[in-house]
């Protein structure tokens, strides 16, 4: 329960409807009656923020498994050109099969038929798989498969859901910057290629610990993500350097001791058992060739030569150190501390430019730490409509390569042209968070006079170690009279 304290805060310091500061957040409401008035109360209505969000999210994420309806129906069982192009394909119902679920077997104990001797998935997900194959019912291989992909729908969906709440909740006072994550197209189109939405729901969960102050829950909750996924852990870099930078490495040990806590409990027990098993994950991912949506899989095409998995891993590692050097040189020297919700997208977008794979649902490791980050919805949906193209732009290429002499589909030139298309979009929202933190007078979420919503223990603290520190013009500052809220189109105090 919030304090006598934060609830007078909270009445003194309303909820920011986004219709008053965000232009296209305007435009886009006109469908609904428009903008909210001075006037406009936001208080105990059964229609909340929160169960707006959860409701959209549920229509989109139902609007997405429509989607993938020619696929469930008959596209995935004729053939591979089909699936590809009616862009529905999925790894769930092939893998039902593929990876021993159909017949049964444990993951990681039991070995595979084929060339991938064990489950390349970490334990976290693999668990996920095997539960959804136990609610499974029997049947025909072809009905089973389709229950398969229905039932892991099901959970995930419950997922979507966390992931949209979890981003409502997080910046107490921009609830509806929720609906980003719940509108996002690319969100509803690869929902269901793969289960990252699992290691996606744990990280957003702890993104909210950590905007509560609960370091030790939010290391839980990492540690399982990680569990699940290997891209959460990324986030205890960028947590380092600002705590680093504000004194609170009581904090920051809290949350990594417990985060390898939790990671442990569940790895453990199958690490030990069947460690063959275990550690087909991390194997896989060192021998991985270069794969689509890359750039290093625009070198080789162009170039006509293949480069060495040693040789992509060194390079690809190299430059995620290089990444990793300057949001650290940013963090320190910029002239106010970055929001924790602006580098934890910074790093997980540096990780996924510098691989050597870029997949299609690899946007949902983004998109709640994009609406977090630069809650702007005409940036937002320039990317989006990045990643949609690139959705399209593979899975024609796909139907290109496997349509044999007929060539329905994308050439080669233009699916490069997509992956350039994909990259540069994550690199546009990059190179704007990274001006909001510059200039944080333009970071939409202080121009309310707020610090790091999502920064818990970091939030409204003051720096102990800064480098390069010097005189920067009073914009740049953003510091405001605590209580005081920021009216658009009003002189400040003082101005000339």
């Amino acid at each position: 329960m919030p304090s006598a304290e934060e609830r007078t805060v909270h009445q003194d310091r309303p909820d920011v409807p986004p219709t008053r500061r965000d232009e296209v957040a305007a435009a886009g409401s006109e469908l609904i009656g428009g903008p909210a008035g001075h006037r406009a109360w936001f208080g105990g209505s059964r229609l909340a923020p929160v169960r707006v969000v959860a409701l959209v999210a549920i229509g989109m994420f139902a609007l997405g498994m429509v989607q993938k309806m020619p696929c469930y129906n008959w596209a995935w069982f004729r053939g591979a050109s089909s699936q590809y192009t009616h862009a529905c394909y999925s790894d769930i119902p092939h893998l039902f099969l593929g990876r021993g679920f159909a017949d049964n077997l444990v993951p990681y104990f039991d070995r595979l038929s084929g060339d991938m001797q064990y489950l390349e998935y970490p334990v976290l997900t693999g668990l996920f798989m095997e539960v959804a194959s136990w609610l499974t019912p029997g049947g025909a291989i072809q009905y089973r498969e389709q229950m398969y992909w229905m039932v892991n729908a099901g959970m995930l969906m419950i997922c979507a859901v966390i992931i949209a709440v979890c981003v409502t909740r997080t910046h107490r006072r921009r609830p509806w910057d929720g609906l980003l994550v719940a509108l996002a197209p690319a969100f509803a189109l690869t929902a269901t290629i793969n289960w990252d939405l699992l290691a996606v729901a744990l990280t957003a969960a702890a993104m909210l610990m950590w905007s509560r102050g609960r370091a030790l829950a939010f290391g839980v909750l990492i540690g399982l993500a990680t569990a699940a996924k290997l891209y959460p852990v990324l986030l205890l870099g960028p947590l380092l350097v600002l705590c680093w930078r504000a004194g609170k490495f009581r904090e920051f040990a809290t949350a990594v001791l417990a985060t390898a806590g939790a990671w442990l409990a569940v790895n453990l027990p199958v690490m030990v058992l069947a460690p063959e098993g275990w550690k087909k994950f991390y194997t896989f991912s060192q021998e991985r060739q270069v794969d689509f949506g890359s750039f290093w899989l625009i070198i080789t095409q162009r170039s006509g030569k293949s480069i060495d998995v040693e040789s992509v891993n060194t390079y690809a590692t190299l430059l995620m150190v290089l990444a990793c050097a300057g949001i650290l040189a940013l963090t320190l020297t910029a002239p106010r501390r970055p929001r924790f919700a602006q580098l934890a997208f910074l790093v997980v977008a540096a990780f996924i430019l510098t691989n050597k794979v870029y997949s299609p649902q690899y946007v949902l490791w983004l998109i709640p730490l994009a609406a977090l980050a630069r809650p702007r919805w005409r940036d937002f949906l320039v990317w989006q409509a990045c990643e949609v193209m690139y959705f399209l732009g593979i899975w024609m290429y796909l139907a290109y390569t496997t349509s044999g002499d007929a060539h329905k589909g994308l050439p080669t030139e233009g699916y490069q042209l997509a992956i350039a298309l994909h990259l540069a979009g994550t690199l546009y929202l990059c190179a704007l968070v990274v001006r909001d933190i510059l200039m944080p007078e333009r970071d939409g979420v202080r121009a309310d006079g707020s610090d790091d919503p999502s920064g818990g223990v970091l939030d409204g603290a003051e720096d102990r170690f800064v480098l390069g520190r010097s005189v920067r013009p009073a914009q740049h500052e953003a510091r405001l009279v605590e209580g005081a809220r920021v009216e658009w189109g009003v002189r400040p105090p003082g101005a000339a």
